[in-house]
């Protein structure tokens, strides 16, 4: 077999043939991971809405997509997720806010109850610095330092060095201010949609 002669246009055809195959084996890979981590993200999704919502036997009754611009005018949206118990009373709702941390990205889950207020809280997503900006996880929890359990943001949340009543999490201003803007900006978009009495929608048990 005649041995192919060292050239550009053979190099460019034997890389081309590479990345034509590892581009099938990724693509395989990734159909084949897609659906188990859509399940995952799923359940995940599933256990913090019961977290936030404080009931563990909960449906959501109606799915809301709401689209706010923050001050600089950009474009946000939310996730409302609104919740009924077993016997269809509404429990309020679960809203995903994000806004930009000091690390990238912070997902924020948030529960209200009918009135507006705090139900409970948890990340879906977080890039902070871990011991410093990851403390968001527990520091705003109930009976923590900078606990925000049972707070209605009628008044936006702010940190104490900004005038606020909410500590910050020591050495990561940064973050709590991006955190309490993600509470506030769901607390808004909330308030924006209408209740489940208003609209009826398919129910979903949350499993």
């Amino acid at each position: 077999m005649k041995k192919l002669e060292s050239s550009l246009t053979n190099m460019v055809l034997a890389l081309t043939s590479v990345a034509v195959i590892m581009g099938g084996i990724l693509a395989y890979v990734n159909h084949l991971t897609e659906g188990p981590i859509n399940d995952q993200k799923a359940k995940a999704l599933a256990d913090g809405i019961k977290n936030v919502m404080g009931v563990s036997d909960i449906k959501v009754a109606k799915t809301d997509t709401v689209r706010q611009n923050d001050a600089k005018g950009k474009e946000m949206t939310f996730i409302i997720y609104q919740t009924q118990d077993a016997q269809g009373t509404d429990l309020g709702a679960a809203v995903e806010s994000t806004t930009g941390g000091f690390g990238g990205d912070l997902k924020v889950l948030v529960g209200f109850d009918p009135d507006g207020k705090i139900l409970g809280y948890t990340l879906l997503e977080q890039a902070e610095t871990p011991g410093l900006g990851a403390k968001a996880d527990k520091w705003f929890q109930k009976g923590e330092k900078g606990d925000i359990i049972g707070k209605v943001p009628d008044e936006p949340l702010t940190v104490s060095k900004d005038g606020g009543q909410v500590d910050a999490i020591t050495a990561s201003t940064i973050t709590s201010r991006a955190f309490l803007l993600a509470v506030n900006n769901a607390y808004n978009a909330y308030k924006a949609t209408p209740s489940t009495d208003a609209e009826t929608g398919a129910s979903q048990q949350v499993k």
